[in-house]
């Protein structure tokens, strides 16, 4: 299954001293670390052995830290330091475009022409591909659907989850006003944030894609963003119309990101939209108190598309040498991103299998059939435009907490959605150019 011969990569098995030993950062921890740690000693025994490579894992902390360890030596060009393979998200991706030391997916399929490209999901694939340049491969993908407490609508005669907008304001009309503790009932709550708008968006049919954007250049991925394009093509218009109505019917709460899980979890709202990642930690604290059900990210209308933006991490190589070094990197992402290797990574997570072949893979069935709403995350994803991409500017943080802040103003001092929109188009337009300013 991997191919690694010498006369292709310069490798010499039946000598020790051309033995090579690649390092893998990750930021993996928990489960997820647990199981990438499992697959690196299998790599080793397995095909390693037949490869005469030995792979050497570091759980350098969370994304944020890994990638500030990774910055200063790509700065100093202390390239012996650099990892071989590593774990990188999206807070990562813009110090390894500006590196001469990348070694990227395109770089290895000009050595590897037999590789099936198309194996990999197409929309997680699409997501670590930059300007035309297939940067790394996808390793843990996830996309944000919608829970919600099927004991509820059963008990309120509701037999079907919402699919949109409007859908939610129908259910709540139709839910009790107080649950069995007393407390106030809400149909959903949510803050929206530069993710949530990216998919909200990005579900509306663009003029020659298949996805709006929230900012220009394909919301960052074909160059650095400069301008928010949302205000003149009216989506963001058409959402916040939509959110507004939702809110002044009473069926969504404005709240923070901090309280969603815990409102879903005693029973105070009906509807959560949260990362199929966390399917399996909200059945262990529900613990059987009612029935989870899963269903796609809604709609801001019945006319926009299904689907949400795919978020995860993705393995990218560095180039530091020798073509051995770089071969045996590519042999290990190809490794991890295999359709066994993938099945397994899902079942033991709840991230979803980025090869296509790993949803016929036994444990991944034997998963799904023991938690059938992990399904869903999957179904959505294969309807979700290759086009829908989550937003990368270079202010993220003030991005994000600009856009909260701009439609809580609304909502709450009574602004209408055609002022939100310019007025939230100015301050996102002022943080862009500061930071271009600002690193010119």
């Amino acid at each position: 299954m991997f191919c690694f011969r010498g006369n292709i990569f310069g490798i010499n098995e039946d000598s020790g001293e051309d033995h090579i030993i690649i390092s893998f950062w990750h930021s993996m921890a928990d489960s997820a670390g647990l199981a990438f740690e499992e697959y690196v000693r299998e790599f080793n025994k397995g095909p390693g052995i037949a490869m005469n490579v030995t792979v050497e894992s570091v759980f350098q902390g969370q994304y944020t830290d890994a990638a500030a360890k990774l910055r200063p030596l790509l700065q100093s060009r202390q390239v012996n330091a650099l990892p071989d393979v590593m774990q990188i998200d999206a807070t990562g991706v813009v110090d390894f475009l500006n590196t001469e030391f990348a070694f990227t997916v395109d770089d290895a399929l000009l050595r590897d022409r037999n590789f099936d490209l198309s194996s990999i999901v197409e929309a997680p694939l699409k997501a670590w591909n930059y300007n035309g340049r297939q940067l790394g491969l996808p390793v843990s993908a996830s996309t944000t659907v919608m829970y919600y407490n099927k004991s509820i609508l059963d008990a309120a005669g509701i037999p079907n989850p919402p699919a949109s907008f409007r859908e939610i304001i129908e259910i709540s009309g139709r839910l009790p006003g107080r649950n069995s503790s007393n407390q106030r009932l809400t149909a959903y709550a949510q803050q929206p944030n530069t993710p949530t708008l990216a998919n909200w968006i990005g579900q509306m049919p663009g003029r020659n894609t298949g996805a709006s954007y929230l900012v220009n250049m394909r919301n960052g991925r074909d160059g650095n963003a400069t301008r928010v394009i949302a205000d003149t093509e009216n989506t963001l218009l058409t959402f916040l119309r939509a959110w507004k109505e939702m809110f002044d019917s009473g069926a969504v709460l404005d709240v923070p990101d901090s309280g969603l899980n815990n409102l879903f979890l005693t029973q105070q709202t009906v509807f959560l939209t949260a990362s199929t990642s966390q399917l399996t930690s909200l059945l262990s604290q529900i613990d059987g108190r009612f029935e989870l059900g899963c269903a796609f990210f809604p709609r801001v209308s019945d006319f926009s598309n299904y689907g949400a933006t795919v978020s995860g991490s993705a393995l990218f190589m560095f180039d530091k040498g020798p073509e051995a070094g770089t071969a045996a990197a590519w042999e290990f992402v190809k490794y991890m991103t295999s359709s066994e290797i993938q099945g397994r990574f899902a079942a033991a997570t709840g991230y979803m299998p980025v090869n296509i072949n790993s949803l016929h893979e036994s444990v991944y069935m034997d998963y799904v059939r023991q938690y059938p709403q992990a399904e869903t995350g999957a179904r959505q994803l294969a309807v979700t435009s290759p086009d829908m991409m989550g937003v990368i500017v270079g202010p993220s943080r003030s991005f994000y907490m600009e856009i909260i802040n701009q439609v809580s103003i609304m909502l709450d001092q009574g602004r209408t959605p055609e002022e939100t929109v310019g007025n939230m188009a100015r301050a996102l337009n002022l943080l862009l150019e500061d930071f271009a300013e600002a690193n010119r």
